[in-house]
């Protein structure tokens, strides 16, 4: 529920009614995972999903049916190999069966709400008729994008839209503005390396964009940026501009085994175009290079599983690598 935290405050502070229904149990296999909920008005709009389609009518009767009762519902959606009992005949393509809890929802979740829409970790507690419900999420990872231009525009919004707290940043006041940037938590106007310079607890789930597209800001940028404990260095560029720029950080100080975590030029190979489609490119490869996979196209992977990791082979070895020595 904390991940509809943006939705639900609103809703609240209206005082609409709302009914959450949230996965406590997976049996098998499961689109998502326990925690993820869906929430239903008494007029049945709908926010957030509990699986990939398969279910989501069913939970929103169940939820619809906590709001009229004023009470706690539970239900079995999917196939399952054990003698429990499916109140609701909904089938799971993945084969699989989740349990879920519908409850009200009421002003008292608000403060981990507010928490949570504002990217800090938060923690929710529920008692549902006795049975506690615990529900987490870790603060959002952090994405500063340097530079105000078109792509930087497009990449605040899908960084946001992704669940990254997105942070824009460049010297010219008159592009960095909330008309431009509607989706960031916040503006920055200074430059981007005294930015950087000052950045508070920058750690792995911190992403770093330069997008200046102007030397004399990104070099600066890119090597302040390359000494923090972050876990992801990128700048946009052509291959001619790559290289000079290695050159003149090399010229700067940056060391060969600084440079090497610097990813650029940035994104992963999708013929992107448009800044919207390159944005999709630098976020789909910060995602792989968090998880350390190898990007491939699902339908190539072997396993019986979808997400299992076999050898990779790709530029996200290196980050992998930085991960665990500053783990150690």
């Amino acid at each position: 529920m904390l991940d509809l935290a943006a939705d639900l405050v609103p809703l609240l502070d209206a005082g609409v009614p709302v009914a959450a229904v949230t996965v406590t149990a997976v049996v098998r296999s499961a689109p998502r995972g326990v925690g993820a909920t869906l929430a239903v008005t008494r007029d049945a709009r709908v926010i957030g999903s509990i699986s990939g389609g398969c279910v989501e009518s069913d939970a929103v009767m169940l939820g619809l049916e906590a709001l009229r009762t004023s009470s706690v519902r539970r239900a079995r959606f999917g196939f399952a190999d054990d003698r429990a009992v499916t109140p609701i005949a909904a089938g799971l393509a993945c084969g699989g069966a989740v349990d879920v809890v519908a409850y009200p929802i009421d002003a008292s979740v608000r403060p981990a709400l507010e928490a949570a829409r504002a990217g800090r970790a938060a923690t929710l507690r529920l008692d549902l008729d006795g049975e506690r419900l615990d529900l987490h999420r870790a603060a959002a990872p952090r994405l500063i994008v340097l530079g105000a231009g078109e792509h930087a525009a497009a990449l605040c919004r899908l960084g946001a839209a992704a669940g990254f707290t997105v942070t824009v940043c460049d010297d010219w006041a008159l592009l960095v503005t909330r008309e431009r940037f509607p989706d960031a938590s916040e503006l920055v106007v200074a430059a981007p390396h005294d930015y950087l310079a000052g950045l508070d607890d920058p750690d792995d789930r911190t992403a770093v964009c330069v997008l200046t597209h102007d030397e004399r800001l990104d070099v600066p940028a890119l090597r302040t940026a390359l000494r923090l404990p972050v876990g992801f260095v990128g700048a946009m560029g052509a291959r001619a501009t790559v290289a000079r720029r290695a050159t003149l950080l090399r010229a700067a100080g940056v060391t060969d085994a600084e440079l090497s975590r610097l990813h650029s030029p940035l994104g992963l190979d999708l013929g992107a175009t448009s800044p919207e489609e390159t944005a999709l490119s630098v976020i789909a490869e910060i995602v792989a290079s968090r998880n350390a996979a190898d990007a491939r196209p699902l339908r190539r992977g072997t396993g019986a599983r979808l997400h299992d990791r076999g050898p990779t082979t790709s530029v996200v070895d290196a980050f992998a690598a930085s991960c665990a020595v500053r783990s150690a």
